[in-house]
């Protein structure tokens, strides 16, 4: 990850979610420097696979030693069962949604990390903590994430979401749920990833964000 994400991050945000945010990166950092380590190892003929499979076996071993392994047996507890999409499955409390990420999109967990930091720094009233680690023992390995939960919300439309994002300060697209400023590209801004509260505040749940080169 890159540090400067989370200087950015961390300029004039409150102090629970600042410490969220570095927690966050020093997880990630932690996690890329034991994969380094990793990949230095003697091999001795074995196969340790590719950086994924890597990043994946020390992810486990750190939840493991760090109190944030959560056994797939307790996913259910977290709540109730909620929609399920091609990245996550979602299990509802009372306040809070967990978002169980299957990293088919992102490509690894450090790389989702550098995602959800950038959410944080440009949506920050839904902004993603990390709860913990599931999966199973020695093969996949799941990051456990969780928003506020927005009460008595529907959708937005389109129109909405084009001038919610106009007034923070990012132009529209040619495609359609597509946004850009002079630093971040956003997409994905759809009616299904994006809420309406009952107070007309809108929200942004999830969304597909880039630092431009």
């Amino acid at each position: 990850m890159n540090d400067d994400i989370f200087e950015s991050v961390s300029q004039g945000s409150n102090g629970a979610y600042d410490e969220e945010n570095r927690r966050i990166q020093e997880v990630s950092n932690e996690l890329q420097r034991l994969c380094r380590l990793h990949e230095k190892e003697p091999r001795e003929g074995k196969s340790y696979g590719g950086r994924f499979e890597i990043e994946q076996r020390v992810a486990e071993q750190y939840a493991k030693s760090n109190g944030l392994w959560i056994p797939m047996d307790n996913v259910f507890d977290l709540g109730v069962p909620g929609p399920s999409g091609n990245e996550n499955d979602t299990y509802v409390a009372k306040d809070t949604i967990y978002k169980v990420n299957n990293l088919l999109n992102s490509g690894g967990i450090c790389k989702l990390f550098d995602k959800i930091l950038l959410h944080n720094l440009i949506f920050p009233n839904t902004a993603y903590r990390l709860h913990g680690f599931t999966g199973y023992d020695g093969r996949t390995i799941m990051p456990v994430l969780e928003q506020e939960r927005i009460c008595e919300a529907q959708p937005a439309t389109q129109i909405m979401i084009d001038t919610y994002m106009a007034a923070i300060g990012f132009t529209k697209q040619n495609n359609e749920g597509r946004y850009a400023n002079s630093e971040y590209e956003v997409w994905d801004l759809v009616p299904r990833n994006v809420l309406r509260d009952k107070e007309g505040d809108i929200f942004i749940i999830d969304a597909e964000i880039a630092r431009k080169q």
